[in-house]
């Protein structure tokens, strides 16, 4: 959307050695809406300084605290702020910038627990700012797409759903081999009472609530921690129940030898299916009932508004895991602007409430494991 001026960002966490902290920045300034001007990168003061002079940040800050009270105090000071901490500081950090009068995107799972994901809801409810939640697969064209077909009653009534999201990059103890990222997913102080579920498991479950529009009403889950000494899980196998009466699969892993970024969901109803692969993401097959399937393409066969809203390039040329995370920031920075010039938010990215079905989603599933894979409600 045209804009008034270039809005401007904040960011915390996310510095040297860290992967996603790039990626946010890329994505909020990929559209020429934004630019990340100000940061405090690390928990640890010399890091925070180093990263934000690579950076180029205008203004580097040695804490969170000391940045959002500065930032409000100031007439040029960021319209919005980028959390990419681990999981224990969404709260913290969360509440600091809503508090001082700042919208903010934040990394998922919302929160390391349930309970602080019920508490960070509560505030963004009560303190009427934009909070968005970065579940960066709703943002791609053909996810779009078949969410549409899905609401335009294409695939008829909803019946079995399969999702899975597999990698290995957790298959040997990189925590134990200084591995920041390895790090804080597997330590319970830092993750919360899951790793691969609370990590990778939140956007298949998400996905799932996405494109069917049914939330997850229970599951029965079998996590395994397959690592020797590994404290949570790198692994977990479960069944679902949708609220709509739809069944399916849900699986994800770490330790999946030769997987990279598997993310697949075949959605199946009583007129047709949808099928789609994150790692060929341009394409969506669609398979109508006595009928051949149809290969949907992004830009070129993709019919949705929404889908065709969300592609920047001429069809053939490939858009992917950086276009769909820009497209979760193209919906969230064109409210901040609607909100600057006095109108109403559309809220058309995930919120507070998609975060607290996401960690209600970890609980049930740690305790469904722990009870010997008993089906337990969400």
């Amino acid at each position: 959307m045209s804009t008034s001026r270039v809005l401007r960002g904040g960011i915390v966490g996310g510095g040297n050695g860290a992967f996603i902290g790039a990626v946010h920045r890329i994505a909020a300034e990929l559209d020429g809406e934004a630019r990340v001007i100000a940061g405090a990168l690390s928990s640890n003061p010399e890091r925070a300084r180093e990263s934000a002079e690579q950076w180029h940040l205008q203004r580097g800050y040695d804490s969170f605290d000391a940045m959002a009270k500065a930032e409000a105090a100031r007439d040029d000071g960021i319209d919005f702020v980028i959390v990419a901490t681990p999981n224990n500081m969404h709260l913290p950090v969360t509440r600091a910038f809503l508090d001082a009068g700042i919208h903010v995107i934040c990394d998922k799972p919302m929160a390391s627990s349930l309970a602080e994901a019920q508490e960070m809801a509560d505030l963004v409810n009560r303190n009427g700012k934009l909070f968005a939640l970065t579940h960066t697969y709703t943002g791609y064209p053909m996810v779009r797409e078949a969410k549409a077909m899905v609401a335009a009653g294409e695939l008829g009534e909803i019946r079995k759903v399969m999702v899975e999201y597999n990698q290995d990059w957790l298959m040997e103890p990189l925590e134990k081999a200084g591995n920041k990222q390895a790090e804080w997913r597997t330590d319970p102080a830092r993750a919360g009472i899951s790793c691969c579920v609370g990590d990778i498991g939140t956007h298949a479950h998400n996905l799932v609530e996405y494109i069917t529009g049914q939330t997850v009403t229970q599951i029965c889950a079998d996590l395994s921690a397959f690592v020797d000494g590994r404290p949570l899980d790198d692994d977990a196998n479960m069944l679902i129940r949708l609220s709509g009466g739809g069944k399916g699969t849900l699986v994800c892993s770490q330790i999946a030898c030769g997987e990279e970024n598997a993310l697949n969901i075949r959605v199946y109803g009583s007129k047709g299916g949808v099928e789609w692969h994150q790692q060929e993401p341009n394409t969506l097959l669609f398979k109508p009932a006595g009928a051949p399937w149809q290969r949907r393409r992004t830009a070129a066969s993709a019919y949705s508004e929404r889908a065709g809203a969300s592609t920047r390039t001429p069809s053939g040329h490939p858009e992917g895991y950086l276009e769909a995370f820009a497209n979760v920031y193209r919906d969230f920075l064109a409210d901040v602007q609607r909100v600057v010039a006095g109108d109403a938010p559309q809220r058309l990215y995930p919120g507070a409430d998609e975060g607290v079905r996401g960690l209600s989603f970890v609980e049930a599933s740690v305790r469904s494991s722990a009870a010997g894979a008993n089906w337990v409600e969400l």
